[in-house]
């Protein structure tokens, strides 16, 4: 199933691509009046926190559907105002020099165990969204990245179950200041500015996705094909990554864990050939699978970003 999140009266709201076209769960709910309704999850985090439970009533519920073409809650992809694919994750955990040729191009050594950092909520944001370009960087650089979703309360789990507890997969543009990440050990400050985790466009469930460990992956700038790869180069795969992770800490069902990027970045061009983002520019990420994620760069605006996030729902 390929869920999405989209911005209606300011809140988040779920919808799920079908050959039809986008339905809107809650519009649809209270067009239909289908009895069994208050079972059928709307918004997204519902859905990863049921986990099978949740996406048998809504996959239950779209079966009751009968579709005309006349639906209200019958969306047109372009129509739509997207939000993050994920909205609320209790964590963000990110993997760092992931991709045996991304070392190779940045001069660094393959990580014997996986190399940790994290990303707060206010780096995300949807498809199509504009993304201001910080006046504190120079140096703003790409990097697509599959995004594993934790879809039950995991500790300690093997490699061989870990995949077992993934809800499914989805693609992130995991900007990077490098000027600002490399100003000191700490990654943090160049990977956390507003909106540095466009997210998606769409969940898709892990049963849809198959094997993430063999997944094409790829990043175009202004038309241009900038990374060009496979998740099978990654050095250390999607599972042996979950297993890692939940033996330090216990995953949440709706936690993500962005798995590092493949060769192809800024950084890893001679400096005489790098040409960071700047105003202007579009970046689309595009993974097997799991669709293409376009953002447009522009100037930061002299505001403050709102002290409420659209993106967060109560369950």
């Amino acid at each position: 199933m390929n869920l999405l999140t989209f911005i209606q009266d300011n809140r988040p709201s779920l919808g799920v691509k079908t050959e039809n076209g986008i339905i809107a769960i809650e519009e649809a709910i209270l067009e239909t009046k289908l009895r069994g309704n208050e079972a059928v999850p709307t918004n997204v985090m519902e859905v990863i926190e049921r986990g099978e439970k949740g996406l048998n009533a809504l996959q239950t519920f779209l079966e009751g559907l009968t579709i005309t073409g006349e639906e209200s809650y019958l969306k047109e992809e372009d129509s739509l105002v997207f939000g993050p694919c994920v909205t609320q994750p209790n964590k963000i955990i990110c993997v760092g020099l992931n991709y045996k040729k991304h070392a190779e191009e940045t001069n660094a050594p393959y990580p014997e165990v996986p190399i940790l950092f994290n990303k707060f909520n206010n780096t995300l944001t949807g498809h199509k969204r504009e993304i201001e370009v910080p006046k504190v960087t120079e140096k703003l650089d790409y990097e697509a990245e599959l995004v594993i979703v934790i879809g039950k309360k995991t500790k300690d789990v093997s490699k061989e179950e870990a995949l077992s507890h993934v809800f499914g997969y989805c693609a992130v543009n995991d900007l990077s200041a490098r000027d600002l990440q490399m100003r000191t050990h700490q990654w943090l400050l160049g990977k956390t500015c507003d909106d540095f985790s466009p997210l998606g466009p769409y969940l898709v469930t892990a049963d849809e996705v198959g094997n993430p460990n063999d997944l094409a992956i790829k990043t175009v700038v202004n038309g241009e094909v900038r990374q060009d790869s496979n998740t099978s180069d990654m050095i250390f795969s999607c599972d042996e990554i979950v297993s890692y992770i939940s033996r330090h800490m216990t995953l949440e069902p709706g936690d993500i864990i962005l798995t590092g990027t493949p060769e192809g970045v800024v950084l890893g061009y001679p400096p005489e050939q790098q040409q960071y983002l700047n105003p202007g520019d579009e970046v689309t990420i595009e993974i097997e699978k799991l669709g293409q994620l376009t953002n447009l760069f522009v100037e930061e605006r002299e505001n403050v970003r709102p002290s409420k996030n659209e993106f967060q729902t109560s369950l």
